[in-house]
């Protein structure tokens, strides 16, 4: 059973933008702190920002001022707005809670080429 699905990811220029969906069932979304991770090549997965179900937001401060996170909580879903990309954004990008995490999907691909 599917529960967590990340899209929008891809292969863009330093300075471009993307913008990330995660779509969750309901049990995994509603009324949680859902996050947004990424792990780069060789590195653990971080924590790049989090919103609470009153849409409260935290950002890691390597993405602040370039990163929007946002959900919908009608439609279990969260996003990840990304502008000013840098190469060092590159990685895997993830959605999970930010407690009590299930199980990881297998993220979208993000690239910054330089």
């Amino acid at each position: 059973q599917v529960q967590l699905v990340e899209s929008g990811g891809g292969l863009v220029q330093a300075g471009g933008s993307l913008r990330l969906s995660c779509a969750a069932s309901g049990s995994i979304f509603s009324g949680n702190v859902m996050g947004w991770y990424r792990q780069a090549p060789g590195n653990q997965r971080e924590l790049v920002a989090f919103i609470t179900s009153g849409f409260a937001t935290y950002y890691a401060d390597s993405v602040k001022g370039r990163f929007t996170i946002s959900r919908d909580n009608a439609q279990n879903t969260m996003y990840l707005q990304m502008i000013s990309l840098k190469p060092e954004d590159t990685g895997v990008y993830y959605c999970n809670r930010l407690n009590g995490q299930v199980t990881w999907s297998q993220g979208t691909q993000v690239t910054v080429s330089s």
